[in-house]
């Protein structure tokens, strides 16, 4: 049985993922979809050209790797694509953010990077030649980011993480592609406390066109996922200019 796994396919980015990729993949049986909100997840199928198996968990707790386990012996399915996009983050300071919720932090820290690293790892036995996983990254990740450091430094985790793991599964035939969006029009403002910098508003991508710049780019296996001008902008800056100076740029007025 062909599969395509997807995590935090509830809303945003993964939902578009779901939705697309009945045009990237045509022989797929199922996707597999994993958020926690199951109401959104039953309404998958409508979106999708492929049946949709739900898996309804907190990527955060125990219980949804259990399930995922037990049901990936069961069927031993091929994966042909992972996808994951469960993900979140929170703006202000780390000193601010921890003094309204000191978990906020380290969830994303949970959620961000280990629980993507333990979905991999969980579905790597089933994924062979010509399978392909996708990490939702950011162009966060590009150089450190004053009130969003936590978020800025998971996501710099899994651009890393995505790079190293793809060198170490080319021989496999694998491909592994992080995707590094700039901000998209997703509910990710309504989680992280809103969408106050003008830059970033007039940078706003959707997350439609997102999706596919990635589907594209994993098919044609590069590593690397950016989306628009701006953001390659963004990526070479922070190549070329000190991280030191952008900091400082960065910093509030």
């Amino acid at each position: 049985m062909k599969i395509a796994v997807v995590t935090g396919a509830s809303s945003g980015i993964g939902r578009e993922f779901v939705r697309q990729l009945g045009y990237f993949y045509r022989s797929l049986d199922e996707i597999w979809v994993i958020a926690r909100r199951r109401e959104r997840l039953e309404g998958l199928g409508e979106n999708s050209r492929f049946p949709v198996r739900i898996f309804c968990g907190d990527l955060t707790k125990k219980q949804i790797y259990k399930d995922l386990s037990a049901a990936l012996a069961e069927t031993r399915p091929d994966i042909r694509m992972l996808v994951n996009a469960a993900g979140f983050g929170k703006s202000g300071s780390v000193e601010a953010v921890a003094a309204e919720n000191i978990r906020a932090q380290t969830d994303m820290i949970d959620l961000n990077c280990r629980a993507l690293t333990k979905i991999t790892l969980l579905c790597l036995p089933c994924m062979g030649r010509g399978s392909r996983i996708v990490n939702l990254a950011s162009a966060a990740a590009f150089c450190p980011q004053p009130q969003f450091a936590v978020y800025a430094a998971t996501k710099s985790y899994v651009l890393s993480f995505s790079r190293s793991l793809g060198a170490e599964l080319r021989e496999k035939g694998i491909c592994v592609t992080a995707v590094c969006p700039g901000p998209v029009d997703t509910e990710f403002f309504s989680v992280s406390g809103g969408l106050t910098n003008p830059l970033k508003k007039l940078t706003m991508a959707e997350a439609e066109d997102v999706v596919r710049r990635a589907l594209k780019d994993s098919r044609a296996g590069r590593s690397l996922s950016i989306f628009g001008l701006p953001m390659r902008a963004a990526f070479l800056g922070a190549k070329l200019v000190p991280h030191s100076l952008i900091l400082r740029m960065m910093q509030p007025r």
